[in-house]
């Protein structure tokens, strides 16, 4: 039988190490979890969110607006902190509109998209005063009739279904039959549409894809939407004074994947604000951000309850697992289950290692975060952490699978 070797991660630089404990928000794991009170829980550390902001801003043209798209991490204090690093927040629904504006996010400067909006949902965006990323004819009819009871004019951009993908993307939103915005070869009749009723329009939104690690495919995607847009234009009802270029940059996970360069990105877009001062000298640039910004300044840590070995392989038994952290189970859009980061917190840098798979309590095989990783040999009442985990984690796992306790998120 061949003997399989623990995958190694990158180090994570953004946690050190402080007398064998990780340190997150400068405070040791250990303490942390007696803070909090209970484990599972969410941290996130917002000196790591200001600095992948500042990180940002030095690389991108400062023409060009930078948008957290609060559907990676909605919890309401990251969005406060967020509201006031970014220039503007995009929501997709009407939950999230309410969490970014309770926060103080500018309305003028916040875009609300989604292929299923309902009307109340578009009524209350309207009423908002929000940017409303329309994604089909059946929209435009109900904002016309929107705004004239309420008196508001709808502003509006429109998603565009681009006719190319974001290649090497982890998740692809555009390109093909998609559910997302309105097909390129639909573009000038719903322009034409909008002109009618009467709609504030203002520009476009294309977002190809996300998680990609390759500057130059996003470079590509960027030059792609770019000359769409400037194309489209020529069919708008008014000048295009926004253009959402989307985002689809990625972050490292698993063992060999190679931080992105944001180098070229900013050269590239730099390159395109200068066309535009010509081709489309009202537009702003806006790039939208979920993942990239929040996802590796959060940690999921659980405690260990069991220590069991069957046939050889050891498996460490928590009080936390997939109905919490989807993600790193592997069942939240991975096609083949790879492992997140992970260590054990308390014993970061142990000499003592072991193979061992981290599973949860739930009675389902699917509740694996960890499968025979090289670890700090743990015992019960170690904490385990999950490194990478700013990003689709509470938010996007069913809480109330099997019924067990809920975890909680905190800002340090």
């Amino acid at each position: 039988m061949t003997e399989r070797t623990p995958p190694v991660h990158a180090s994570l630089p953004q946690f050190p190490i402080s007398g064998g404990e990780l340190v997150v928000g400068g405070e040791r794991l250990s303490l942390l979890a007696a803070r909090v009170g209970q484990t599972p829980f969410y941290a996130y550390d917002r000196g790591h969110l200001r600095q992948r902001v500042a990180e940002l801003r030095a690389a991108l043209p400062r023409s060009v607006k930078l948008h957290y798209a609060m559907k990676a991490n909605p919890m309401p204090a990251v969005v406060g902190l967020m509201a006031g690093l970014v220039d503007g927040i995009d929501v997709a629904s009407a939950g999230e509109l309410k969490v970014a504006l309770d926060a103080g996010a500018d309305p003028r400067e916040v875009s609300f998209a989604g292929p299923g909006k309902r009307e109340i949902e578009l009524q209350q965006a309207v009423a908002s005063r929000v940017l409303i990323n329309v994604e089909s004819m059946r929209e435009v009819t109900l904002l016309d009739g929107i705004s004239q009871r309420l008196g508001l004019p709808a502003r509006v951009a429109v998603r565009v279904n681009p006719d190319f993908e974001l290649k090497g993307s982890g998740m692809k939103m555009g390109g093909g039959p998609k559910q997302f915005g309105v097909d390129v070869e639909a573009m000038p009749e719903l322009l034409a549409a909008v002109g009618r009723a009467g709609l504030s329009f203002e520009g476009f939104h294309l977002f190809a894809g996300s998680q990609n690690l390759r500057a130059e495919s996003i470079c590509e995607a960027q030059q792609k939407s770019y000359a769409l847009a400037v194309r489209l234009a020529q069919d708008a009802p008014a000048p295009v004074r926004f253009l959402n270029l989307g985002g689809g940059f990625g972050i490292p996970y698993f063992p060999g994947e190679q931080r992105l360069d944001l180098q070229p990105i900013g050269d590239n877009l730099a390159a395109l604000a200068a066309q535009a001062s010509a081709e489309l000298p009202e537009a702003a640039f806006v790039i939208e951000l979920g993942r990239y910004l929040v996802g590796e300044a959060g940690i999921y840590v659980a405690r260990v309850i069991d220590r069991k070995v069957s046939r050889g392989q050891v498996f460490l038994v928590t009080d936390g697992g997939l109905h919490h952290h989807l993600s790193a189970s592997g069942n939240f859009g991975q096609v083949v289950r790879k492992n997140y980061p992970v260590t054990i917190g308390n014993k970061a840098d142990a000499a003592l290692r072991e193979p061992a798979s981290v599973v949860g309590p739930l009675c389902t095989p699917l509740d694996l975060l960890a499968d025979r990783m090289d670890l700090p040999a743990a015992v019960e009442g170690d904490l385990v952490v999950v490194f990478q985990s700013g990003a689709y984690g509470a938010s996007a796992s069913p809480h109330g699978f099997l019924g067990h306790p809920p975890c909680v998120e905190v800002l340090v």
